[in-house]
């Protein structure tokens, strides 16, 4: 072995390079403080090994990186673990780089001769941030699709170059797959490349100039081996330690909590994302625009934070003048300080408005939902990802009937995706549209002109108010149990999913029911039902609450086989182009509760 060591050391001279890092000289010892470069170089090589690692498996384009990014979360072995280490430890980096400011700034490190190290420092401080920034982007999810477009909205405000540079930065006029080719370049070649240089640089510039230590020296000086060397090896396994914590912390709290990092549900340009907020380390800065709206808001996105990076270059300048140490010393506080309020004041906004914790509910929700559907048989569908929740009912559904129903109905009191619409309802609510229970609510006489069904229609003093109150007020118990089976047998019609089960076991009923509907109890005195009347003066009830009656109501309720000439104020949206045919087909699906659940459905195939 000696003589193999020798022969290597003969051709590539590693003794020596061995020897002038290990044997650095450190005036008054080994100390914690010096351990954050360490750290940072730890960082930065554990980013570029789970970088190559993810980069095999990631394909860069708008079509298929969620996908790609999908594969490695929830498919590849130890996918979400590599994805995680990658992204919490480029978290760890910014606070790291913050904490390395501090300790440079404090012992006056940045001061003559060492002017270039501390702005190489800065450059870096920056390059990684931009890191950040470009690598928000690649999982092509909403939040970061989102998020990116709000922050390279900034160069736009740029005087004379601003509009081309944000084209050049974007590729073009419009955000979508150039941008993000774009910035995987930047991300994964350009930045990377740039950051090698400068940390190069910036170390040959450290063993050049040495360590500043104060005086007078607590410990006698020792060398980099083997105080300093276990010092920093305990500091970066410290920093695995809290990476490896935060990959595993959901699951932690809960046995079915995610691993790794989140992934949001794929990015949609033609779905508005009210969740959308910069990562933690940037949220200062979003913080510090709002006070600066308008025409203002050059001042708060470029003069102010451009003026205040520039007077971190000048601190080595300004630590020559008298107090000028004691004023870098106070800026950097004043910075760290203000950043910090700034983040809390983001963060306590946030916290307090209810229309931005219900869009992160949505936008979790719907998250957890393009997982689900990705995972299912069919998988992702030859559209991409984007059209995994475009045709999803339980996804789409209650935005539908936000927009083109809440007006007027209400669906379990709201407007279908949990908010509260302004005013009272003037229709009936449509949660459980067709089941037992609706029904059976429809047919009660204490809630019938209730605002739950015809309260504020113009059906409230109509035929069917007036016969459920006047008739089934003074039902004997007998005729209440054969009400009972008639709306067993018209809620079956509808051949919801949810009373499949029932529906089957109580065929004989349904079946009597069927027949009292047509005879006792006299439903097809006004309506049809199971057959053609074409003296039918109100709403059909053959396949009633049915996909297809759903569909064909929706699109036109002025047809003869529902509400013909007496329709309140429902439009046809079908007829009216309010919506097309597929959206109507969403909406009547999500009312019946027809949507694909894991489990269920693939029991289902199954048998």
């Amino acid at each position: 072995m000696k003589r193999l060591l020798d022969w290597l050391d003969e051709r590539t001279g590693y003794r020596k390079l061995t020897n002038e890092a290990l044997y650095e000289h450190i005036p008054g010892g080994a100390r914690w403080r010096y351990v954050w470069g360490s750290t940072l170089s730890f960082c930065f090589v554990v980013q570029v090994i789970t970088g190559f690692a993810l980069w095999m498996a990631y394909s860069p384009s708008s079509q298929t990186a969620w996908e790609s990014v999908f594969y490695i979360q929830h498919q590849m072995w130890g996918g979400w673990l590599l994805r995680g280490i990658h992204h919490f430890t480029a978290q760890a980096m910014i606070i790291l780089l913050v904490l390395h400011l501090m300790q440079v700034v404090i012992d006056g490190a940045y001061k003559a001769p060492r002017e270039v190290n501390f702005w190489t420092g800065l450059v870096l401080l920056q390059l990684v941030l931009a890191l950040s920034l470009t690598g928000y982007l690649l999982p092509w999810d909403q939040k970061g699709f989102w998020a990116t477009k709000v922050a390279t909205n900034l160069l736009g405000i740029i005087p004379f170059v601003g509009a081309d540079l944000q084209k050049l930065v974007v590729g073009g006029s419009d955000y979508g797959h150039h941008t993000l080719t774009r910035f995987f370049a930047l991300h994964a070649g350009v930045l990377p490349a740039m950051v090698v240089a400068l940390i190069a640089g910036h170390i040959w510039l450290f063993r050049k100039h040495g360590i500043t230590a104060k005086r007078p020296y607590k410990k006698k000086d020792a060398y980099f081996w083997p105080d300093q060397v276990f010092m920093d090896a305990v500091a970066c396994l410290a920093v695995a330690a809290a990476v490896l914590l935060l990959c595993v912390r959901h699951k932690l709290m809960g046995p079915h909590g995610p691993l790794g990092a989140d992934l949001g549900a794929p990015a949609d340009p033609s779905e508005p994302y009210s969740a959308a907020r910069p990562e933690w380390y940037f949220l200062f800065l979003f913080q510090f625009l709002k006070y600066f709206p308008g025409p203002l808001e050059i001042w708060g996105a470029i003069i102010i934070p451009g003026v205040v990076m520039g007077v971190m270059f000048l601190m080595p300048k300004l630590a020559d003048r008298p107090r000028g140490h004691q004023f870098n010393l106070a800026l950097i506080a004043v910075l760290l300080a203000g950043s910090g309020w700034l983040t809390w004041a983001a963060m306590k906004q946030d916290k307090a408005d209810p229309a931005y914790q219900l869009a992160v509910t949505e936008a979790d929700r719907e998250a957890h939902r393009a997982a689900e559907l990705a995972k299912a048989p069919d998988g992702i569908p030859l559209a991409g990802a984007v059209a995994l929740l475009r045709s999803d009912p339980l996804t789409q559904g209650p935005k539908l009937f936000s927009k083109n129903c809440a007006s007027c109905h209400r669906y379990d009191g709201h407007d279908g995706t949990g908010r509260q619409p302004d005013g009272p309802p003037r229709a009936p609510d449509l949660k459980g549209f067709a089941s037992r229970e609706w029904i059976a609510g429809l047919l009660d006489p204490a809630r019938v002109d209730s605002n739950h069904y015809f309260g504020l229609t113009k059906f409230n003093d109509g035929k069917m108010s007036k016969w459920v109150k006047k008739n089934v007020t003074g039902y004997s118990p007998e005729q209440r149990e054969q009400l009972r089976k008639v709306i067993a047998a018209v809620s079956a019609e509808a051949g919801l999913r949810a009373q499949r089960d029932a529906d089957a076991r109580d065929a004989a009923t349904i079946k009597e029911g069927a027949a009292l509907a047509r005879g006792d109890i006299g439903c097809t005195e006004c309506h049809a039902f199971q057959k053609p009347d074409e003296d039918a003066t109100a709403p059909l009830l053959t396949g009633y609450g049915s996909r297809e009656w759903l569909v064909r109501f929706i699109s036109n309720p002025k047809h003869g086989d529902f509400y013909g000439s007496r329709n309140d104020r429902m439009p046809a949206f079908a007829e009216s182009q309010i919506l097309d045919t597929q959206s109507i087909g969403i909406l009547a699906d999500w009312l019946r509760g027809e949507w694909y659940v894991p489990g269920r459905d693939a029991t289902a195939a199954a048998k």
